[in-house]
């Protein structure tokens, strides 16, 4: 299948200039406008013309976001159709995961979702006006959040980031271009098309364009990449292309990394109380694993177990390993699906495994549809970051510090079972580096109200702008001599 896929600068939709791209699978090819004729058009012609979004009120961009959001009914709209097959070509989702992800965007968009996002993230009076208050010294400070210029590197997961990304930055009033995901062509390009048709001329769609340039074009990024063009660079996706764009920061241009990270699960004694706990704690941690075949970097890949390293412990670990697989291959179909592909080295790395049943014992995986090994050992499996596909890792440990010692600076989610444990280690575990701690079940049920990656990502978006008076009857001058 080869697709087009339009530029969208500013409210104009722009066909033509077709030049050819790969995508990442050979049914994913494409074409789009050529990037290098239109490059020069992509920034703000001057600062100052961001000047027209920052008297928008609040309640004016919550309107139009959710006019948006109606707007993008899946049955609907033609632009969300186009980008659901352009996906079911370019992405690894299978169809009722890709479908999943764009029947919910009407929900994001709502106004008090959009509301919450806007006043956790940062503070509606500081997005409204100048939020004042005295300090200690007796200066007035004001302070507001303005918006940037920006660039946004979304990635590929389905319609949520790329919806996510244009609801963050109508909230700071930012300008955004965005930088198309190949394995997800249209998403962007869709909202886009849609917010056009809803509020042709308003600032939010004056302020948006949507474009595909392939990943590493120095002619193109040596000339968008610049302080004189845009201020902030939200960087989503693998490490190659997160580092990548390290290369053009300078003074007066910020990254806002939010890199790949890894998750994990941990789960206390508690689980084996009843059998009817085992299954909850089981399809629990399945879908965890399963959300969207183990796409996120939230889903859980290893699961330590705290059922200690005996006999009987790891006679523990064994049954909820076939209890988690029984329940992740009985995820409903809109949850996790056996994947379109199959990693081929961590197929090999599965049947090894399986053949060292002292080691370690391998459910499932023959027919690709998902499988999970159980340590034998308090060790998770040395090709544990090739876990994907709807694999993951049980690890049967005696203690906490095992688990502690795993936790690292990559660490994003730590799903838990029981509560109590959960408590327990929540002073202690983001020192070693997890950045998000939730209760079993919930590792992919996030919300975009709160902080992301151990960052605030509206507050890094914004420009924080001080403006304060000083009165020397109230501020000691500089330039008074002191008494005496």
């Amino acid at each position: 299948m080869s697709f087009q896929i339009p530029l969208f600068i500013r409210g104009e939709l722009i066909e033509g200039d077709w030049v050819a791209f790969g995508g990442r699978s050979s049914a994913g090819a494409f074409e789009a406008p050529d990037p290098r004729k239109y490059v020069d058009r992509l920034p703000l012609a001057s600062p100052m013309a961001l000047a027209d979004l920052q008297a928008v009120p609040f309640a004016e961009i919550a309107d139009v976001l959710e006019e948006l959001g109606r707007a993008l009914d899946f049955d609907k709209n033609r632009h969300i159709q186009a980008a659901y097959q352009a996906g079911l070509a370019a992405s690894n989702y299978p169809a009722s995961i890709l479908r999943n992800s764009y029947v919910g965007l009407p929900y994001v968009f709502r106004r008090e979702n959009v509301t919450e996002i806007a006043e956790h993230g940062i503070g509606i009076d500081y997005l409204e006006g100048w939020v004042s208050r005295t300090l200690a010294d007796g200066r007035e400070l004001r302070v507001r959040a303005f918006g940037a210029r920006a660039l946004h590197v979304p990635a590929g997961n389905g319609g949520l980031v790329s919806a996510v990304t244009i609801i963050r930055n109508a909230i700071t009033r930012s300008d955004a271009i965005l930088k198309i995901p190949s394995n997800d062509p249209l998403t962007a390009m869709a909202i886009a098309r849609t917010l056009a048709e809803v509020a042709p001329g308003h600032p939010l769609t004056r302020h948006l364009a949507v474009a595909y340039w392939k990943g590493g074009d120095t002619e193109i990024e040596e000339q968008l990449y610049r302080p004189e063009k845009i201020e902030k660079i939200v960087a989503w996706g693998g490490f190659a292309s997160v580092k990548h764009v390290t290369r053009y920061l300078q003074p007066g241009l910020e990254l806002i990394a939010l890199d790949p990270k890894r998750s994990a699960t941990i789960i206390g004694p508690e689980a084996f109380e009843s059998e009817e706990t085992l299954r909850e704690v089981a399809l629990r941690a399945a879908c965890d694993i399963g959300v969207a075949n183990q796409e996120g970097c939230a889903c859980a890949r290893v699961i330590y177990v705290l059922c200690g390293t005996d006999a009987e412990g790891l006679a523990r670990a064994n049954r909820l390993g076939e209890a988690i697989y029984e329940a992740l291959i009985g995820l409903p179909d809109h949850i996790g699906t056996a994947p379109k592909s199959f990693d081929r080295e961590l197929r090999d790395h599965l049947n090894a495994s399986r053949m060292a049943d002292d080691w370690f014992h391998v459910i499932g995986g023959e027919r690709d549809e998902g499988a999970i090994i159980v340590s034998q050992i308090d060790e998770a499996v040395d090709y544990s970051p090739l876990l994907s596909g709807r694999v993951a890792n049980v690890v049967p440990v005696d203690d906490i510090q095992k688990v502690t010692d795993a936790v690292t600076a990559y660490t994003q989610t730590v799903g838990i079972y029981p509560e109590k444990l959960k408590r327990e280690l929540r002073d202690r575990l983001p020192l070693f580096g997890a950045q998000r701690l939730t209760s079993l079940g919930y590792a992919c049920h996030v919300t975009v109200a709160m902080p992301q990656d151990a960052i605030e990502p509206l507050r890094r978006m914004a420009k924080w702008i001080v403006d304060e008076s000083c009165d020397p009857e109230r501020v000691y001058p500089m330039w008074k001599v002191p008494p005496g």
